[in-house]
């Protein structure tokens, strides 16, 4: 993952309610939500989680698909699985591990 695909990622990330929103999605897996049962679980208006969904979308956290009149939204689990990729990446370099312990 390059670094400016990262920060946007990241900045999507940047809002508590996205946050939760994507927690949200992760905890229901692939079954997903519609976003009238995201709007009842996180007691948050309808046309506020479409503002963040549509951020969480084009950042490429959150994917969706139509079914009928609804829209299902699942976490993109491997965009988020790159993220802690990109933030590991050189945690076991020797030098790295050597000065941080880390790994």
């Amino acid at each position: 993952m390059e670094k400016k695909e990262a920060v946007t990622k990241f900045d999507a990330l940047a809002s508590e309610l996205r946050l939760d929103i994507v927690k949200l999605l992760v905890q229901f897996g692939e079954d997903g939500l519609v976003a009238g049962e995201m709007s009842s679980q996180l007691d948050i208006p309808p046309t506020n989680l479409s503002f963040h969904l549509k951020t969480l979308t084009h950042a490429g956290l959150v994917y969706v698909e139509q079914e009928g009149r609804y829209q299902r939204y699942r976490a993109n689990t491997s965009a988020l699985m790159g993220l802690v990729e990109y933030l590991m990446e050189k945690c076991c370099d020797k030098q790295t591990k050597a000065k941080t312990g880390l790994c």
